[in-house]
């Protein structure tokens, strides 16, 4: 029973703090909108493509390494083994950093200049630079604290790091508005940069004080053929990662470079840029949040059902991971979508974002499916198909956005990410039935919840019209109570609760397993 509570202590620590880091950070961006403008939240956006790309050489093999070498040392008896393994994988994680740092700080002007077509990008890519090392020693150990199943030391970490982030930023967002957007750009990553710090240091302090308890006594000492081990996992992972990054960081790059094009000004295709990426997109994607539950309860069943060939079970329990994550998907899309206008109003004050939210919030299943379908591409061991696919899908972005924004714009761009998610998502379906040897059931996973949407929606709509309801938030209330409430009560009709309790079941299975 201690480790029952255990996972479900877990469970619902990264449930509240995933949700909590979600919307504080969508409120953040949606004060950093209000201050800096579309333009601002456009030149912001294009300062991350070249900062993520660093992000991913920096962390990416680091984390993987340590949760996997960590684990396997940690069954170990010998606790002075573990300490060295784990203390090569943080020298690691910040010969990582350090070089990223480097390169970004050195390549800062040029990169700002003809990468991303504006100088004013250097300055907060070279405060940014900093931050790498310590973000990487900080993955590293966190990767460390995950194999421990001690899930207390990375939450309150990100909570901190939330926290100083917010904080620093609303007491220098006001003091340099005046400046120019180069300068509230740096303000704001100015409170990246010392929170990555902080919250790294946090890590550090929390290691320091449970090696204490775990080595006791121990010399810390590396055992022979641990550098072959640690490159066996960190190549393939920083390879593929890097390479799927790179083309993300193309991918940004070229969107307002060729909305300049089809616009004629730099301001406005930054604008558009930033409207869409820094602040319809945060909207769209956080109800997924409510997602990581499912994946931590469903998918070590779908791996363990895959690996003991248990075929009648694996096919219940992809069949129910299908089923809630477009169920809620399309819950979520849908009232984002009959609600784009208020919804633009009340959090940005700008009637343009609407447009972004009412055309991508159909398509929100497609993105949730594709994301959920990787992960149980994953756990049935099929990384190799999802990197291809991953491949493939920013390949395809990237020749339909030369081809289309030129022409189109913006409207071009929401075609290619309506055919990026669609198509993503129905490979991933495919390989999991190919794989799994499985069957797709169309109607019961995807169309049926569809339909009683549209149902919900008619009188969700009807509701609004009838009541009378003037303003916003009344409407908004109005409209999400009434089409959600009436979807869920005609899903229960359909057997939410037979797949809520089946979760459930897999919930406590896999925690007395563990």
């Amino acid at each position: 029973m201690g480790k029952v509570r255990t996972y479900f202590k877990n469970a619902v620590i990264l449930t509240v703090t995933g949700l909590a880091l979600r919307a504080a950070g969508m409120f953040f961006r949606i004060y950093i909108a209000a201050s800096i403008g579309a333009e601002g939240m456009g030149l912001y956006q294009l300062i991350f493509t070249i900062y993520s790309l660093c992000i991913t050489f920096a962390t990416a093999g680091v984390s993987v390494a340590a949760t996997r070498l960590a684990a396997e040392e940690l069954t170990q008896p010998d606790m002075g083994r573990t300490a060295g393994v784990l203390n090569r994988v943080v020298r690691l994680g910040l010969e990582l950093g350090l070089a990223a740092a480097v390169v970004q700080f050195v390549l800062a002007y040029p990169a700002a200049k003809y990468w991303l077509g504006d100088a004013r990008a250097e300055l907060s890519l070279k405060i940014l630079a900093p931050s790498l090392p310590f973000m990487a020693v900080g993955t590293a150990l966190r990767g460390y604290f995950f194999a421990r199943r001690q899930v207390g030391p990375n939450s309150w970490s990100q909570i901190w790091e939330q926290v100083v982030r917010i904080a620093l930023v609303m007491v220098l967002m006001p003091r340099v508005l005046d400046w120019g957007i180069q300068y509230a750009c740096a303000a704001v990553v100015i409170g990246n940069t010392v929170s990555e710090i902080l919250s790294c240091l946090l890590m550090v302090w929390y290691y320091k004080k449970d090696s204490k308890s775990l080595y006791g006594g121990a010399r810390p000492y590396l055992p022979a053929g641990t550098t072959g081990r640690m490159w066996h996992i960190v190549a393939p992972v920083e390879g593929g990662r890097c390479l799927d990054s790179a083309l993300r960081t193309v991918e940004n790059i070229l969107v307002p470079a060729c909305l300049l094009v089809f616009l004629g000004s730099r301001e406005e295709s930054l604008a558009q840029f930033g409207a869409l990426k820094g602040m319809a997109m945060p909207i769209l994607l956080f109800p997924f949040s409510f997602l990581n539950p499912l994946a931590t309860l469903l998918l070590p069943e779908i791996t363990e059902a895959h690996i003991l060939g248990h075929k009648k079970t694996l096919e219940t329990l992809v069949g129910r991971i299908m089923l809630f994550t477009n169920m809620f998907s399309v819950l979520a899309g849908g009232l984002i979508a009959l609600n784009a206008g208020p919804l633009a109003r009340l959090l940005y004050h700008d009637e343009s974002i609407a447009f972004y939210l009412l055309v991508l919030g159909p398509v929100l299943p497609g993105m949730y499916l594709d994301s959920m379908g990787d992960a149980v591409l994953k756990g049935l061991g099929e990384e190799v198909a999802t990197f291809r696919y991953s491949i493939w899908d920013s390949t395809l972005r990237i020749a339909l956005v030369i081809l289309l924004l030129p022409r189109t714009g913006m409207k071009g761009f929401l075609f290619v990410m309506l055919v990026s998610n669609i198509s993503s998502a129905l490979l991933n379906i495919f390989r999991i039935s190919k794989v799994a040897d499985i069957r797709t059931r169309w109607y019961r996973w995807f169309l049926q919840p569809t339909l009683l949407f549209g149902v919900s929606a008619l009188a969700g709509q009807l509701a609004v019209r009838f009541s009378g309801a003037e303003g916003d938030i009344p409407a908004l209330l109005i409209s999400c109570a009434v089409t959600g409430g009436l979807f869920c009560l005609l899903l229960l009709r359909c057997g939410l609760g037979d797949i809520i309790r089946s979760m459930l079941s897999a919930q406590k299975k896999t925690a007395g397993a563990a």
